[in-house]
């Protein structure tokens, strides 16, 4: 599949209600609603800042939410769920749920498009081999991933968390690891032009510092700016194969802020999905 078709399948917002594998606090199963709330609210429109309504576009669709129950069929099954929806020649953007959701739903796009290249966004590198004994947990989907050889890179950006485990964890792997406190941007843009693609992109909201967005159950100070994810989710040229906003927890928000800034990103990526290989936006 070129380019260019990869670009011109739907792009479909996927809500995942799961948040069982949290490991301190419960509450992003709540975050898809939320989400839509403030989307349908009118407080924003849906034009991009590259030009794109999603309102309007033919290749945007809003989706459903699935209600995840507590216990391991149900969240294995995110995998068939969205093998449903590339089934029907769409590319999902999901709306988390907690993080552990990115390992179903990978194992579904690898599935379909073989091994991904993965922009990871978060406060943590969420390469646990295992966590609170649960191999599932939200603090171990990549290392759950790149077992399976799901992923032929893994590119993250943001960490600012990391032990000694972990930092075992990425050599293991050979991960690329941009860490906050000497977070260059423009060696994290020529990361993911190397990246080969297709590209997945996973963007925990605590990337994020607190100040920008408080309604994550893991406020980590020391964080990204939303000028700095946005601008580097707008340097993409690699063909997406889907994407996840995670880890957004309401119970934790003040007035919305949070959600705001989860649909801001969401518009952002959805654009950067529907843009052509050569960054020209397939109009509307």
């Amino acid at each position: 599949m070129t380019a260019v078709e990869l670009n011109l399948r739907p792009v479909e917002l996927l809500g995942l209600e799961s948040d069982s594998n949290s490991s301190f606090l419960r509450g992003p199963a709540r975050a898809p609603a939320a989400i839509r709330r403030v989307l349908d609210s009118g407080a924003s429109n849906l034009c991009s800042e590259n030009g794109i309504d999603l309102a309007r576009h033919p290749l945007f669709a809003r989706g459903h939410d699935h209600a995840i129950a507590d216990n391991e069929s149900d969240f294995l099954g995110i995998e068939a769920i969205v093998a449903e929806l590339l089934d029907r020649g769409g590319r999902p953007l999901i709306l988390g749920g907690d993080h552990a959701v990115t390992y179903p739903v990978l194992r579904a796009i690898a599935a379909r498009h073989g091994p991904v290249s993965i922009l990871h966004f978060d406060a943590h590198a969420d390469i646990y081999q295992s966590f609170d004994d649960n191999r599932y947990s939200h603090a171990s989907p990549f290392a759950r991933i790149l077992e399976d050889g799901l992923a032929q890179q893994l590119v993250q950006v943001g960490i600012r968390t990391l032990n000694d485990h972990q930092r075992m964890q990425v050599a293991r792997y050979g991960v690329i690891v941009h860490e906050a406190r000497r977070l260059d941007l423009e060696r994290v843009a020529d990361s993911i032009a190397a990246a080969p693609g297709p590209l997945y992109i996973s963007v925990d909201i605590d990337v994020l510092d607190p100040s920008c967005a408080p309604g994550v159950s893991h406020h980590e100070p020391g964080g990204m700016t939303v000028r700095e994810v946005l601008g580097l989710v707008q340097s993409i040229r690699t063909p997406v194969a889907g994407a996840d906003i995670v880890e957004y927890n309401p119970t934790r928000d003040i007035n919305d802020m949070t959600a705001a800034v989860a649909v801001k990103l969401m518009k952002e990526i959805a654009a950067v999905m529907l843009s052509c290989h050569n960054g020209d936006a397939i109009s509307a």
